[in-house]
């Protein structure tokens, strides 16, 4: 009974599918809030320009 526990691979599978999404998942975030600094830089640069020319 040991033996056939020590060699079954089934829950070593699921545990290294778990870590691959949960890297997938860490990178996705990394990227989302990088484009999102961005796209806030750029926004405010525009704001600033509109409210520049509207004065």
């Amino acid at each position: 009974m040991l033996r056939r526990i020590w060699k079954d691979e089934g829950g070593q599978a699921m545990v290294e599918y778990g870590l691959i999404i949960a890297l997938i998942a860490i990178a996705v975030i990394i990227a989302v809030t990088a484009i999102g600094t961005n796209l806030n830089t750029v926004f405010n640069a525009i704001k600033d320009k509109l409210t520049v020319s509207s004065s």
